[in-house]
């Protein structure tokens, strides 16, 4: 896919970034070059590759889903500046 000035002006505009009229044309050019490395990696084929969260294999570590800190309400509550049944207070900011 090639992107000519005016797209790249539209581009621009939406991204919400100033380009001189000048630096357009380049602009539409660097565009056009990562559509196209985009197309080829989507000639790529990825069947059966497991979608990685890190370019090193680890295992995270998992800590127990147990609650431990219950019964602190009062703790918590305690530097609040205005408390009511329990909760924080906060000024109203919709009419």
């Amino acid at each position: 896919m090639s992107i000519d000035k005016e797209t790249a002006r539209k581009v621009a505009h939406l991204a919400r970034i100033a380009v001189a009229e000048e630096d357009l044309e380049p602009l539409a050019g660097e565009l056009s070059a990562i559509l196209g490395f985009m197309d080829e990696l989507n000639e790529v084929d990825i069947d059966g590759v497991e979608p990685m969260t890190s370019v090193t294999p680890m295992a995270l570590y998992r800590r127990p889903d147990e609650v431990t800190d219950g019964d602190i309400q009062d703790k918590v509550l305690a530097n609040a500046p205005d408390t009511r049944e329990g909760f924080f207070a906060v000024p109203k900011v919709v009419e």
